[in-house]
């Protein structure tokens, strides 16, 4: 079964300095379970995640961030809760996530419940370089069949706007995963008008190859102000990587300790493009996928955070989004892992 997820699916952030700002992402949580068929018990845990998670950023580094952003698989709907601050960090992360530890002066549950209650977790933390939980919870208790890419993304619109003009968008069927990183011109709802059309070519066209979908998104775009625009194609056979982009998108292979970058031509989609170039680089299982805008610092070093290549690409997103974003623009990150082959 063919998995679509994009940037034009929910996409809910909170600034949490106060345990007012705890309750609105709680309630903001439990109405998109609701929207999303979970049953009361399910809510019920989804709300319990995001009050624990939003308590402990305020414990710990006094604020932080929640996002709450939608998950996919075969059609089974998911939440994602993401929790980021920029605090003093945790020292043994091991003995935090034990009941009954804690450096706060509290009964030390709210770590231990947090893995309990998700479906999948991960954390991600050193001292000094603040902590970033990433919890997922599925509507149904069973977890669903699991597509062959993992995706952590997060876009972030300029301050003051409403609209994000940029986007992002994976698909994934069982030969491989299509991926497209737009960003429009300028910001606000113009923009986001030329990267929802560019996502839509995607929904059109789930297993196009990149040049086509660039094509394709060229002329869906030509009655809007145009988008800087890279699409990537993961052929899972083949273990390749082929890539097309037009205008300033960042776009990286990293596989071990090689990291590639993956080169755009001028111009821009939908108005001044030349002919598409797309070319193709290994992606073996376990490599990973980054693509941003320009809103990303183009500067960024993973190897600053020991053992962060090995987390879930949420948490690779959330500090490249936390450490890297510009704050003159709109920000989007896109990271894509493909799973290991267990077969």
């Amino acid at each position: 079964m063919e998995t679509l997820i994009s940037s034009l699916d929910t996409q809910l952030s909170f600034a949490i300095t106060h345990a007012s700002d705890i309750a609105a992402a709680r309630r903001a949580g439990q109405r998109l379970a609701v929207d999303l068929g979970f049953n009361e018990t399910r809510a019920g845990q989804l709300a319990l995640i995001v009050t624990e998670a939003g308590t402990n950023l305020l414990k710990h580094a006094q604020e932080g961030t929640i996002y709450l952003n939608l998950a996919q698989a075969e059609g089974v709907p998911g939440i994602d809760v993401l929790a980021v601050d920029n605090g003093p960090g945790i020292v043994d992360l091991d003995a935090c996530l034990r009941d009954g530890m804690s450096t706060a002066g509290t009964a030390g549950t709210g770590l231990g419940a947090l893995r309990r209650l998700a479906s999948e977790f991960d954390v991600y933390s050193n001292p000094g370089q603040g902590a970033l939980f990433f919890m997922r919870l599925w509507r149904d208790e069973a977890a669903p069949g699991l597509c062959r890419v993992e995706v952590g993304a997060l876009s972030v619109p300029l301050a003051g706007e409403d609209a994000c003009g940029d986007g992002w968008g994976v698909a994934c069927d069982g030969a491989g995963a299509t991926l497209l990183a737009a960003d429009g011109l300028g910001h606000g709802p113009e923009a986001a008008t030329a990267a929802h059309a560019a996502i839509a070519e995607l929904q059109h066209r789930p297993a196009s190859e990149p040049a086509q979908l660039v094509d394709a998104s060229h002329q869906a775009l030509r009655i809007t102000r145009g988008a800087a625009l890279a699409a990537a194609r993961i052929d899972f056979e083949s273990d390749t990587l082929r890539f097309a982009g037009i205008g300033n998108i960042g776009a990286y292979v990293i596989d071990g300790e090689a990291r590639r970058a993956l080169i755009s031509h001028n111009g821009i989609v939908g108005h001044n493009m030349r002919k598409v170039q797309e070319f193709s680089v290994p992606c073996p299982p376990g490599a990973l996928v980054i693509m941003h805008s320009d809103g990303i610092q183009t500067q960024w070093d993973l190897d600053r955070y020991p053992g962060l290549l090995g987390h879930s690409p949420a948490l690779i997103a959330a500090v490249l989004m936390r450490d890297y974003i510009r704050r003159r623009d709109d920000a989007m990150v896109l990271v894509v892992r493909r799973r290991e082959d267990h077969s």
